[in-house]
């Protein structure tokens, strides 16, 4: 019997935390995941929340899209938002949760894919920029070689090194690097 009762009031207090957590009545705020971003050939800024807990706030990832545009032809791409929680823990991981990311190269139209492989060297075919899948970085004041190190450590997509132009290029696509 007491067994039985016991069983019972751990289920009661169980749903009772979890009726409390969903409602927001612990007085813990859903984890908000946040990213700032400096869009170099635009010379954009942009602060925003964009996700609560888990899940995604879509206007403020409307913004982003429009935010990473195409700069050359302001085409405009829904990006996937695995590439912004990449982000986000990259810079976590980096001990720059706040930094400001410069942004390189967002995403790309076919057009600009193509302007760029014929004339500059490393652009690839079948880019992940096309698909709003990947992204060209930098964090001020931090070593893009270190940068290259913690997105690889993350192992959540690929990984391209590119210190001449000191930027990291970091996607959702399959785990690689170059």
């Amino acid at each position: 019997m007491t067994t039985t009762l016991n069983r019972v009031v751990c289920l009661l207090f169980s749903s009772l935390l979890l009726v409390g957590s969903s409602a927001g009545t612990t007085g813990v705020p859903a984890a908000e995941r946040r990213l700032r971003l400096f869009e170099t050939h635009t010379g954009e800024h942009i602060d925003i929340v964009y996700r609560h807990g888990e899940t995604y706030d879509q206007a403020a990832l409307s913004r982003l899209d429009q935010f990473l545009r195409d700069h050359r032809t302001n085409d405009v791409h829904h990006y996937d938002p695995r590439l912004f929680d990449l982000l986000s823990d990259l810079t976590a991981s980096a001990g720059l949760p706040d930094v400001e990311i410069n942004v390189i190269c967002g995403y790309r139209s076919p057009w600009s894919n193509e302007y760029l492989r014929t004339h500059t060297a490393g652009v690839a075919k079948g880019s992940l920029h096309m698909q709003a899948e990947a992204i060209d970085i930098r964090l001020p004041g931090f070593s893009t070689a270190e940068l290259r190190s913690k997105a690889m450590l993350l192992a959540r997509g690929g990984v391209g090194y590119y210190p001449a132009s000191n930027f990291v290029h970091v996607d959702v696509g399959r785990v690689r690097h170059w």
